[in-house]
């Protein structure tokens, strides 16, 4: 029996509690390409029961006010520039758009989203999800199927990391069920001042980054910053683990191990500190603004180092991922995506927005507002000028790495945070690397 299944069916109580307060107000959410959300379902769970579809009933997810075409429920509401890129969905698509903010919360957002779904509730028709919710959604019958309608073999065909497409949107069936709002990659950080300071000219090989950790820390710096609350640390280990040639799925392998020992050393060396295990993004952006921090792995174009006027070649910037072995270095790539209800009365304006979605235009308004890069090629050509050093980093990894989508099992959250957990412990000394790895395995096993 798998652990700690999240089931769908929520009670009457739990219900009322969750879809309160989830109207047409567009406050809420204001998570960019570079946010990383921390939740997601099981796609195990079972069919809702007839009290629940009942409770789902009586309390409505939205309260729209007026004659809309469809309800769009999205994480972007609170972005300043959002009513601009409402303004051109709603002109691009001829539809009235009702929008309905994302908690702030990440596990109110999942929960919700996971009972307007499981639910059958009509109130919603389309949902911005994250590649955790994906990975557990897209089994269940929960999202419309895509292939034949809006993500056509032309749309596949252009964008620019096809490979994501397999890995997070594809169903067992061979449907994909989403259409990604951007590319985004999980890409290694400088901060060139300090490069400067210790005389690291390039960073191209593991021993490179080794070297430049290690002069980078000391008097209260460290060479190596990262996120590494419980549910956020999964990037981090799941990069360097492919980086020493491993798999995140087989915890007896080599590579496995190396990398986790890599993390570990740095912390017993005084290269990244113990205490970020209650960090997460923000908390780490925030010490890499301040100098605290030689590098880092982050998402997305680097918004919250521009607001701090501490994004460009010669602050924070952007570099290659070093090649620890073989020819090529491995990088992730993550997207939110757009989804369709399954249980939506309004398919064809659904249909109009998703095409949009990933039409050209559609990805240029994410582009112009939202600073998302866009997931196709024709849609890279159409909004991002040649010079953009954004474009130029983007190309050269698509080119030059193994490009991945996120190792996710169906129970997706259940193995990030089990993952997370016992990392902590590991990097604390309060498990060995051979616990951490059973430990791991185990987990594997549970959340198939």
């Amino acid at each position: 029996m798998k652990k700690k299944v999240l089931s769908a069916l929520l009670s009457v109580s739990m219900l009322s509690t969750l879809l309160a307060g989830c109207g047409a107000s567009q406050a809420g959410d204001s998570a960019t390409a570079s946010s990383q959300a921390a939740a997601s379902a099981a796609s195990s769970a079972p069919a809702a029961t007839a009290a629940a579809t009942s409770a789902a009933a009586a309390t409505s997810t939205a309260s729209a006010s007026g004659d809309y075409d469809l309800t769009l429920y999205t994480i972007q509401s609170t972005d300043t520039d959002f009513s601009d890129w409402l303004s051109r969905a709603e002109a691009g698509t001829g539809l009235k758009i009702n929008v309905i903010a994302a908690p702030t919360d990440s596990d109110t957002r999942q929960q919700k989203i996971t009972t307007v779904l499981s639910t059958g509730d009509t109130s919603v028709d389309i949902i911005e999800i994250n590649d955790e919710m994906a990975t557990s959604f897209k089994n269940t019958g929960w999202l419309a199927p895509l292939s034949d309608t809006v993500m056509t073999q032309d749309v596949v065909s252009n964008m620019s990391a096809s490979g994501y497409i397999t890995d997070m949107l594809t169903n067992t069936s061979g449907q994909i069920i989403g259409v990604p709002t951007y590319q985004g990659y999980l890409a290694l950080w400088v901060n060139q001042k300090i490069m400067d300071e210790v005389g690291i000219k390039e960073i191209n090989t593991k021993e490179d980054l080794m070297n430049y950790i290690k002069k980078a820390s000391g008097n209260g710096r460290y060479g190596y910053g990262g996120s590494w609350e419980k549910t956020y640390v999964f990037n981090e280990i799941a990069e360097f683990v492919y980086l020493f040639g491993g798999d995140y799925f087989d915890w007896t392998k080599q590579g496995n191990r190396d990398a986790l020992q890599f993390m570990h050393d740095m912390v017993t060396n005084g290269e990244t500190p113990i205490d970020q295990i209650a960090d997460k993004y923000e908390q780490m952006n925030q010490k890499f603004n301040d100098g605290k921090y030689g590098c880092v792995f982050m998402w997305g174009t680097g918004s919250d180092y521009k607001a701090a006027d501490m994004l460009g070649d010669d602050k924070i910037h952007q570099i290659n991922i070093p090649v620890f072995s073989g020819d090529k270095a491995s990088i992730f790539t993550d997207s939110w995506s757009y989804v369709e209800n399954a249980a939506t009365t309004h398919k064809d304006a659904c249909e109009k927005f998703l095409k949009w979605a990933c039409s050209d235009d559609g990805y240029k308004a994410g582009w112009d507002d939202f600073d998302r890069y866009p997931a196709t090629k024709t849609g890279v050509a159409a909004a991002v000028p040649d010079d953009n050093w954004v474009k130029t980093a983007y190309t050269e990894y698509a080119e030059k790495d193994n490009v991945h989508g996120r190792p996710m099992l169906p129970q997706t959250m259940e193995y990030i945070t089990d993952i997370g957990t016992i990392f902590q412990d590991y990097v604390q000394d309060k498990i060995s690397l051979d616990d951490f790895c059973t430990k791991a395995q185990e987990y594997v096993k549970e959340c198939q």
